[in-house]
């Protein structure tokens, strides 16, 4: 029987031992996971996973923002980037119309807040903005989630959450949006019911809340 010690770092990249467990669970989970070295893998391996054309969501991410993956989609031509193009729609009068592009992109690209050994996936928000296209409603979702982030159990997931990464986005939101952020909702993915729609890139290296 594995056992954890009774505080866990949510800093520290993970062992590969670790990463190992973890990508096993999820891939009987029915996600796709590969092991990379860091986001600069990542960033190569990402056009070989998003088709040319493909409508792209990128949320709101840290990792995302810091990697370079965020500007790759969407300051270049290879893809239909929707981040763009719904920044510059207004936000009452195309509401709608805003709701339903985020909502069912051909891909989704973001991270997630944790990812537990024993297989789960788990997300926060604070809009909620991401969840739909994460939790189904894009074609295809991919995560790169930075080793830091494995933690052994969903109780584990959820006071990392807490605890962890809620400080440190509000005191970003606070600095970029002169407001507040919080826990308004949560997303637990415990497995895909379509395998190959899924694929979470897991790096050795830590990045992002």
């Amino acid at each position: 029987m594995t056992t954890h010690p009774s505080t866990t770092s949510f800093t520290d990249p993970a062992t590969d031992d670790r990463l190992m467990r973890a990508a096993t669970a999820l891939v009987a989970n029915g996600f796709g996971v590969e092991i990379l070295d860091d986001v600069a893998a990542a960033r190569t391996r990402i056009p070989d996973l998003v088709p040319d054309g493909a409508s792209v969501f990128t949320s709101a991410s840290e990792t995302l923002r810091l990697s370079g993956i965020e500007d790759d989609i969407n300051t270049g031509d290879r893809y239909r980037a929707l981040k763009p193009q719904v920044l510059a729609m207004d936000r009452l009068t195309q509401a709608d119309d805003i709701r339903r592009l985020l909502a069912s992109p051909d891909v989704v690209l973001g991270s997630v807040a944790a990812v537990t050994e024993t297989g789960t996936l788990v997300a926060a928000s604070g809009s909620g903005s991401q969840l739909p296209a994460y939790s189904g409603g894009a074609a295809h979702a991919i995560f790169v989630v930075g080793g830091q982030k494995l933690v052994p159990d969903l109780a584990t997931a959820l006071r990392r959450i807490e605890q962890h990464a809620l400080p440190l986005e509000d005191a970003r939101a606070r600095r970029v949006y002169g407001s507040p952020s919080a826990i308004n909702r949560l997303l637990v993915l415990n497995a895909d019911p379509h395998p190959g729609r899924t694929t979470v890139l897991l790096l050795r290296q830590p990045i992002g809340f």
